[in-house]
């Protein structure tokens, strides 16, 4: 019997390789029980902790850690845990696999397996690397290494591991398995030898890599080895060994409400987004709706109020609204200070997002902890249904039948997945005969 996979999601995009699968934003034990019984192998909880500052992540980690435990004391089956976080490395790491550890423990090991192959995140030789433009850039060389939260100096990840853990496990105690011992097929020996909780790092560069290695922790979990997981989201594909999934990249335009006219909502500021949402302002069926953070908190309700009724007056007009939040990033005194305006931020565009229209006909959220309010709170849902992903890495989600929006698709879209054109794509693919029609032919 396989296990079932629970993943504790530091923000909703870790679905990003799966399908059918439940999504929950609340996780009372009653919710919790009711994802055991599900029969996908595996389900997220989403935690949104990568959006909190460290004690508040420890804090909302070891309510959800607790309640997972009382919820497995009726589950008679094998579990494997993951805390699933950010394919370049950003994160509140070692915090949550901490608490996980000392709640849901004791465990073997904790694993890095940050590769997330979709996206062009790889791990070489122990070394983490995106690609750009063919060519592997040590991501402590990207601008997410610069994150003025969850900065890092090294992609070494033994290093990557004694620099967070601020030298509570040095680099030297880090196993490590590599990518021509992976191949080579000992990864069941390499796991077998794992104890005491020891920290270790694994290496892949494409989803075969992943396959072998999740074979191996299949049959090491079925034998008891007790790991848990600080993942990106590829290897959540490898453990499920799900089937392909049920609805065609290209088909989910069949699923839109009515056919109707959708909305966007981006919250992301990196600047891969920016450079998407450039690319999809010049579309066809689409009006830019900016939100100008400079005049929060203050004017929060007039903003509120003037960007609902902007898209009431698009989708009047049969096009999709993009509410957009200004482009430039501002500067704060403290790291607390810009979590604390980034929630601001944030519950602005989840007024928007409730008073949207109910004839809508899908949603595009882009950005991860965006995309968390859009399902915790923009849309108020316990849970959800993976579809399927309408790009690689990007996920869609269906809305309950019983909601104030009914059976509406809701794109996932993390900040820094796909090209420039890939958000264009997106609403290309649930709205292809507005993408292609003329914006006089629409206004008429």
């Amino acid at each position: 019997m396989n296990p079932k996979i629970i993943v504790l999601d530091d923000d909703p995009t870790g679905s990003q390789t799966v399908h059918s699968c439940l999504l929950l934003t609340r996780w009372d034990v009653a919710t919790l029980r009711t994802a055991l019984a599900d029969a996908a192998p595996l389900f997220f909880v989403l935690t949104n902790t990568r959006g909190m500052d460290a004690a508040r992540a420890a804090a909302v980690t070891r309510e959800v850690c607790e309640n997972v435990k009382t919820a497995l004391a009726d589950y008679s089956g094998p579990v494997l845990f993951v805390s699933r976080s950010d394919s370049t490395l950003r994160g509140h790491y070692p915090v949550e696999t901490d608490v996980m550890s000392e709640v849901l423990g004791p465990f073997d090991a904790t694993l890095l397996t940050p590769g997330f192959f979709e996206g062009g995140r790889i791990t070489r030789d122990s070394t983490h690397y995106l690609m750009v433009d063919g060519k592997p850039v040590p991501t402590h060389e990207t601008e997410f290494a610069r994150d003025s939260v969850f900065g890092y100096t090294t992609a070494f990840l033994p290093e990557y591991v004694a620099e967070k853990t601020g030298g509570r496990v040095t680099s030297r105690d880090v196993a490590r398995l590599t990518l021509a011992d992976l191949r080579a097929g000992k990864a069941d020996g390499w796991l077998a030898g794992l104890t005491d909780n020891v920290v270790g790092v694994v290496d892949g560069e494409s989803p075969d890599d992943y396959r072998l290695f999740a074979d191996a922790v299949l049959q090491a979990a079925a034998s008891g080895k007790r790991l848990l997981f600080r993942s990106a989201a590829s290897l959540l594909t490898a453990l499920a060994k799900l089937p392909p999934q049920p609805v065609a990249a290209e088909s989910f335009a069949t699923l839109v409400r009515d056919g109707r006219p959708g909305a966007v909502v981006v919250g992301s500021h990196v600047a891969k987004t920016t450079a998407q949402l450039t690319a999809l302002l010049k579309e066809h069926g689409v009006v830019g709706l900016p939100l100008d953070v400079a005049r929060l908190p203050g004017a929060r309700t007039a903003i509120v109020d003037e960007l609902t009724a902007s898209i009431a007056h698009a989708h009047e007009q049969g096009l999709t609204p993009v509410v957009f939040t200004s482009r430039t990033e501002l500067a704060f005194a403290s790291v607390a200070e810009r979590l604390a305006f980034g929630e601001a931020v944030s519950g602005t565009l989840m007024d928007v997002v409730r008073r949207l229209p109910a004839t809508l006909g899908f949603l595009i959220s882009k950005g991860g902890i965006t995309s968390n309010d859009v399902l915790s709170t923009g849309l108020a849902l316990t849970a959800s249904r993976v579809l399927g992903q309408i790009l690689p890495g990007v996920t869609v989600v269906q809305t309950p039948s019983d909601h104030r929006l009914p059976q509406m698709p809701v794109v996932i879209f993390p900040g820094n997945v796909g090209g420039d054109h890939a958000l264009a794509e997106a609403y290309g693919r649930l709205a292809p005969s507005r993408a292609q029609a003329s914006p006089a032919k629409l206004a008429a």
